[in-house]
């Protein structure tokens, strides 16, 4: 089943029974209004039992009648605006799976069950500019509205949208003098479904704090975290569905979240941050499977392509090629299913909760930045010690040592970056640095993998790498690459030191 997506940009007036049709030609820009039509909507719309969906501004329903029947499943985005999938009619019981799927990381294993019935009288006036295009809709519409959970209620009223087809927000301006001198009012209300359950209709989920260079520490900190929240929930459906880079992405966020805990968690309860870390570093796991493997194709596949032809046997290429995929595929599929245990739907509450109700000691309370500057100075320290630690080492020990390295510098490099809207330039500037050194000695790290795969692989095959070996070339590329790769950091390390906050 195919979904289509667009952005939905609108606003809603409320209208009496007896308030008269505005003067559209007197909004900026209508030249013409085409004769209007009338349509019947009937809609049914689904949520948790606990109304999950609602809580984030997310609606669900599938809806017959006009022109656009089908599912329909919007997105909250900015301030006039939403994201709207729609699929096709399908069964009126049954939630289409590729909706259903973008939901998982809200409804949680929870059954989606109807919660509402609209109906909907609907005229809709076209307003159109010059050449004859479409600038907005605006519909007219009559509703009756049952509430089925938790409890049944009717109610009707009447009220206005105007959505831009090809004009711009200024419409808007000039649409809302014209409309207010009709009679009608901005909507207190941001859907139907929100006038319809009335007081019934749950809070939203709080917003964060904002990070501020007069602010708390743990503001600051608390939003970095509920940034990375955001990323994750965004990302999962793109993850479940295949999309180019979701995987990175997402382990990203993980990753940058479990940093942020280790530099600032002092600021808050032992035991809460303990409990996220380790659950944290099982999901970076469980996606690094998938996503490692995917670096790993795409690194040997691109060592191969650059080979002179015949240096690698098509046999050869063939087995490593198969053994890369399977790889992949296996880290994906068990990727998905861990992705659909409680486990991480536990991991998910767990963070909400600490982003909505911060388990913060009385230190988190204090000036941002003093307080994060000295934690983030101890980050600092640890990446010396462990350049200090690598300097000298020499093969295995050398790569062991340059991997503890970069872990170390990826650390701070969150650590700082958590830390943009307190100290502004110079956590800029200190994230940039880190990520240099990260950069490099995430490429010496691939290298390392790379040819422990090819040294696998070689001896699976019952070989070994001698000149002749298909695999002798691959590796020695790999070995050039490690090599230049530590060179680099060398360099990177006598030209430039890090400094605190």
């Amino acid at each position: 089943m195919s979904t289509q997506e667009s952005v939905e940009t609108e606003r809603k007036y409320d209208a009496d029974l007896e308030t008269p049709l505005p003067a559209f030609e007197d909004i900026t820009g209508v030249e013409q209004v085409a004769d209007p039509a009338d349509h019947q909507l009937e809609a049914v719309y689904f949520d948790t039992e606990g109304l999950v969906l609602a809580k984030h501004r997310i609606t669900l329903r599938r809806r017959s009648g006009g022109i656009d029947s089908g599912w329909h499943l919007k997105l909250p985005a900015d301030r006039d605006n939403r994201v709207e999938i729609q699929a096709p009619l399908g069964q009126p019981e049954i939630v289409p799976e590729e909706l259903a799927e973008r939901l998982i990381v809200f409804t949680r294993g929870e059954e989606l069950r109807p919660v509402a019935r609209i109906h909907t009288r609907r005229t809709l006036h076209r307003l159109h500019g010059s050449d004859d295009v479409t600038l907005a809709d605006f519909v007219d519409d009559h509703v009756t509205a049952e509430t089925l959970h938790p409890r049944q209620l009717e109610r009707r009223w009447r009220e206005w949208e105007i959505e831009l087809v090809h004009g711009d927000e200024s419409l808007f301006e000039s649409a809302e003098s014209v409309l207010s001198e009709a009679g009608a009012t901005p909507s207190g209300h941001a859907s139907k479904l929100a006038r319809a359950f009335g007081t019934a209709w749950p809070a939203a989920v709080p917003a964060p704090p904002k990070a501020r260079p007069k602010g708390s520490a743990g503001d600051a900190i608390v939003a970095y975290i509920a940034a990375q929240i955001a990323e994750i929930t965004e990302l999962d459906s793109g993850v479940r569905q295949g999309v180019d880079d979701a995987v990175h992405r997402m382990r990203s966020a993980t990753r940058r979240l479990r940093s942020t805990l280790s530099a600032y968690g002092k600021l808050f309860d032992a035991d809460a941050v303990d409990q996220l870390k380790a659950e944290l570093k099982w999901l970076s796991k469980v996606l690094g499977k998938a996503r490692d493997a995917e670096v790993l194709r795409d690194r040997i596949g691109e060592l191969m392509n650059e080979q002179p032809d015949g240096s690698v046997s098509a046999p050869a290429a063939s087995r490593i090629n198969d053994e890369l995929e399977a790889a992949f595929n296996s880290g994906y599929r068990e990727m998905l299913r861990s992705l659909g245990t409680k486990r991480y739907f536990r991991l998910l509450e767990s963070l909400e909760e600490f982003r909505d109700e911060p388990p913060a000691k009385p230190r988190a309370g204090k000036k941002a930045r003093p307080v994060t500057a000295k934690l983030a100075g101890k980050a600092v320290k640890r990446l010396r010690r462990s350049q200090k630690a690598a300097a000298g080492q020499t093969g295995v020990e050398s790569d062991r040592a340059l991997h503890q390295v970069r872990k170390d510098a990826k650390r701070l490099r969150h650590a700082a970056e958590a830390l943009r809207d307190v100290h502004r330039k110079p956590a800029v500037k200190l994230a940039r640095n880190a990520q240099k050194i990260q950069k490099i000695l995430g490429e010496h790290q691939d290298s390392v993998v790379s040819r422990s795969v090819l040294l696998r692989l070689a001896s699976a095959a019952g070989g070994s790498v001698e000149d002749n070996s298909p695999y002798r070339p691959l590796l020695a590329a790999e070995e050039q690459r490690a090599a230049d790769s530590g060179a680099r950091y060398e360099k990177l390390a006598k030209k430039k030191r890090l400094h605190p906050l």
